[in-house]
């Protein structure tokens, strides 16, 4: 599983990601927390708190995937809400 932390600043971003990874053969978690939603599912994704940076795990080594996500990513501190997971 790889981890990364995403940050959205709007509305529009929300969707774009949402359309973009609905396009990848792969499993993507999203969540703050013990809150954890499907990313592929745009009314999970507007479930969670968008006002803060939001843990992505996702299986896939597509470099092609990582290449789409990279404006989503935050660069911030590191996420300390990181979601709970049991692999």
């Amino acid at each position: 599983m790889q981890h990364v932390n995403v940050k959205f600043d709007n509305v529009k971003q929300v969707e774009q990601f949402v359309n973009m990874i609905e396009k990848f053969d792969a499993h993507f978690d999203l969540g703050c927390g013990h809150k954890v939603v499907n990313a592929k599912s745009i009314l999970g994704v507007f479930a969670l708190d968008l006002t803060k940076p939001l843990s992505l795990c996702y299986a896939s080594g597509d470099a092609a995937l990582i290449e789409k996500i990279t404006p989503f990513l935050y660069k911030g501190e590191e996420n300390p809400y990181e979601m709970d997971i049991a692999n």
